[in-house]
């Protein structure tokens, strides 16, 4: 069976960075493939038609609204054989464009990591699994990654069906190997003398992933302990002051944008403070790189490392932990470089390559289904 699929997504970025794998695979299979996302509009080679959205991120913007009526008038014109929404606000809004239509697609959800758990406000967790509930009947697939979501997929019955997949898939491929005279020579443009221990957390800056936290510990590490905070976001600037009011403004890097296989490439440990993942692509590079990882014990986290196997868990915004954490790194570096090495081994699984066929074939599945 082929025919139109929609791929909808809060931002081009989603989609570009983690399905295009996807797009192609439709198209090689006689598909015509449309993306719907918010923000300007990019050119996506894999597609035939892009449609730009005007999704905000607060839920509650009459844009939305907008969004969620164009996208129905583009459903009723394209009559897709199947739609694949991603992110939890474009998610929600393509599926209540769906409800009610006599004649709708088949409809696949994958959640990147539900925006709550149990730790999560008792009110902010209702109004978002109500969320969910509501456009429950016309999800007939619902993919989650971590375990805890797929728990609460399946308990509150938030899909029709509802399988657990080992993520969309990483591109490993764009990780080869570095030479120590390279590595030596990167870290040396950077200021970076050969006994620094680089800490490298790559994410948006932003609450949920905390760079406050690591900035609040790095007075209490040892000076030659640098943190690397590649990324852009909302934040930015807030962290930059602390780290200057902290007095460590020296011994952290914000470099922005950056390619991050030469950073891997350079660290000595990867670190994370988010307060709650899907299963987070940061991670996972990480630790194909051979990384020791240092993580906030949260879904996605625990779902991808193994205390002191694969790396090292510790409470969520615990700076007493995650400085112990750290500190057992420093004291043990054989130990730290053997959880690196099965770090690499454990997360091999979560490639696109043996990833790719596992979804396409449920993607598939629900539009014969349909």
């Amino acid at each position: 069976m082929s025919g139109t699929v929609l791929f909808t997504a809060s931002t081009w970025s989603h989609i570009t960075n983690f399905h295009r794998p996807y797009l192609a695979a439709f198209r090689a299979q006689g598909w015509a493939v449309h993306v719907a996302c918010g923000g300007d509009t990019r050119d996506i080679p894999e597609t035939d038609l892009c449609v730009q959205l005007p999704f905000e991120k607060k839920m509650s913007s009459p844009a939305n609204l907008r969004a969620m009526v164009q996208l129905r008038r583009l459903i009723k014109e394209h009559r897709y054989a199947l739609i694949c929404t991603h992110t939890s606000l474009a998610a929600f809004f393509t599926r209540m464009a769906v409800c009610g239509l006599p004649h709708r697609p088949a409809v696949v959800n994958v959640a990147h990591g539900y925006l709550f758990d149990g730790e999560t406000p008792a009110l902010k967790r209702q109004i978002l699994l109500t969320a969910e509930r509501l456009t429950a009947p016309v999800t007939d697939l619902l993919l989650t990654m971590n375990h805890w979501d797929y728990n609460c997929a399946t308990a509150h019955k938030l899909g029709r069906r509802v399988v657990n997949i080992p993520g969309v898939g990483v591109n490993f491929s764009r990780f080869s190997p570095v030479s120590a005279d390279v590595r030596a020579a990167h870290r040396a443009e950077l200021g970076l003398a050969e006994e620094d221990v680089l800490l490298l957390y790559a994410a948006e800056f932003s609450a949920r992933k905390n760079q406050a936290m690591l900035l609040r510990a790095m007075p209490h590490l040892p000076r030659h302990v640098k943190l690397a905070l590649p990324g852009s976001g909302a934040l930015l600037e807030e962290c930059r002051r602390l780290a200057n009011e902290l007095g460590v403004a020296d011994r952290v890097l914000f470099p922005g944008h950056v390619d991050m296989p030469v950073w891997y490439a350079i660290a000595d440990a990867a670190v994370s403070a988010s307060r709650s993942e899907g299963l987070p692509f940061n991670v996972m590079e990480a630790m194909y790189a051979g990384l020791p990882v240092v993580a906030t014990a949260v879904k996605g986290h625990t779902d991808l490392l193994e205390q002191g196997k694969t790396g090292l868990l510790y409470p969520y915004n615990d700076g007493s932990a995650f400085l112990a954490a750290v500190r057992r790194l420093l004291d043990d570096p054989s130990g730290a470089a053997a959880m690196g090495a099965a770090a690499h081994q454990h997360v091999l699984q979560y490639g696109i390559e043996p990833v790719l066929p596992q979804v396409m074939q449920l993607y598939l599945s629900a539009s014969k289904q349909a």
